[in-house]
C-alpha cells in the first residue's frame, strides 16, 4: 500500500483531531496512546481518498491532478472538434488550387490538434510525483523558445506569443523561489488549449457560412488556420521536453 500525505486531504487530518480529541478529553485514555492512533487515522483517511480519484493521471498533489485532469479533458475534446472540423473541410474544399491549399493548412492544423491528448498524456506522466518538479533550466529554455519564436512574428500572432513569455515569465519566478510551478504551467497550458479551441470554432463557423469563390474570403480562412497553427506551438513548447 502505497501512503498519501495526509497534508494534501484535510478531512482526513480532521478526522484524526477528532479521534484525538474523543480519545483523550472524552475516553481519558492516554495521549501516548491516541496520538499514534490519531495519525494511523488520518493516513488511513488520506490512503482511501486518494484511492477515489481517478486513475490515469496519478500526481501527489490532487490540486495538480486536477488541473491536468481539465487540461487532459480540454484537449479530448479539441481533438474531437478538429476531426469534425477536418471532414467538413475535405467536403466543402474541393476545387481550385487556392481552395486545395487551404484543404492541406486546414488538415495540418487538424492533425496538429488530434494529436494533443497523446502529448498531455505523456507531459501528466512526466509532472507524477512530488519529485518531478519543473525546473528553473527547463523553463527558461521554454521562454527562450517562445522569444525566439516571437522575434519573426508580427500581430496577433507576437501578441499571443508575449502573453505566453509572461506566463512562463512568472513559472520561472515561482520555481526561483523553490514552489512548485506544475500548477501554473498546467493553466498556462489550459489557456493556450482554450484559445486554439476559439480559433477551431471560429475556423469551423466561417468555413461554414464563406463564399469559397471569393479570394478575400479564403485568405481570412487561411489567416484562422495559421493562428490556429500558432496556438498548437504555444501549447508544443508547454509539453516539449528537453
Amino acid at each position: 500500500m502505497k501512503l498519501a500525505n495526509p497534508f494534501y486531504y484535510p478531512m482526513s487530518i480532521l478526522a484524526g483531531g477528532v479521534v484525538l480529541f474523543l480519545g483523550v478529553r472524552l475516553a481519558n485514555v492516554s495521549s501516548i496512546v491516541m496520538v499514534p492512533t490519531a495519525t494511523v487515522v488520518s493516513l488511513v483517511g488520506a490512503y482511501w481518498r486518494k484511492s477515489q480519484e481517478p486513475e490515469g493521471i496519478a500526481v501527489e498533489n490532487p490540486d495538480l491532478a486536477r488541473e491536468l485532469e481539465t487540461v487532459r479533458v480540454s484537449a479530448a475534446n479539441l481533438a474531437s472538434k478538429a476531426d469534425e472540423l477536418q471532414q467538413e473541410a475535405e467536403g466543402l474544399l474541393t476545387g481550385g488550387t487556392v481552395q486545395m491549399e487551404l484543404l492541406t493548412a486546414v488538415q495540418y492544423a487538424c492533425d496538429r490538434a488530434q494529436e494533443l491528448p497523446e502529448k498531455i498524456d505523456r507531459l501528466s506522466r512526466r509532472l507524477q510525483g512530488s519529485d518531478s518538479l519543473l525546473s528553473v533550466e527547463e523553463l527558461q529554455r521554454q521562454l527562450r523558445e517562445v522569444r525566439s519564436k516571437k522575434a519573426s512574428r508580427r500581430g496577433v500572432a507576437q501578441q499571443q506569443l508575449s502573453q505566453l513569455a509572461a506566463s512562463l515569465e512568472r513559472n520561472i519566478h515561482l520555481a526561483q523561489a523553490g514552489k512548485d510551478a506544475r500548477d501554473a504551467q498546467a493553466i498556462s497550458l489550459f489557456t493556450a488549449i482554450t484559445e486554439s479551441a476559439g480559433v477551431l470554432q471560429e475556423l469551423q463557423n466561417k468555413l461554414r457560412t464563406a463564399d469559397l469563390q471569393d479570394s478575400e474570403q479564403l485568405q481570412e480562412l487561411r489567416s484562422l488556420s495559421q493562428d490556429l497553427q500558432l496556438f498548437q506551438e504555444n501549447v508544443d513548447v508547454l509539453v516539449s521536453k528537453p
